[in-house]
């Protein structure tokens, strides 16, 4: 889950102010708007051929959680270099 805030500068933005991990609840850290630890982001918009039609679910996984939700899975991740 991310939480933006607005900076003004020359022009007005948002950037990240923070990150918490939606499965554990821990604070990935975030400096100037940039995490400081990689992590999964995730937003998907459900399609026609689902009961979620048009709804956008989003959430944040740090790497930790990450990797005990794909340990779970029958079929193991595809691997590139």
């Amino acid at each position: 889950m991310r939480q933006y805030e607005t900076v003004e500068t020359k022009e007005t933005h948002r950037q990240i102010r923070k990150i918490i991990c939606n499965k554990c609840g821990r604070e990935i850290p975030v400096k100037d708007g940039r995490a400081q630890e990689d992590f999964l982001a995730v937003e998907k918009r459900w399609g026609y051929f689902s009961d979620k039609d048009n709804q956008v679910d989003s959430f944040d996984l740090c790497e930790s959680c990450y990797d005990a939700l794909v340990a779970t899975f029958v079929i193991p991740l595809g691997e590139q270099e």
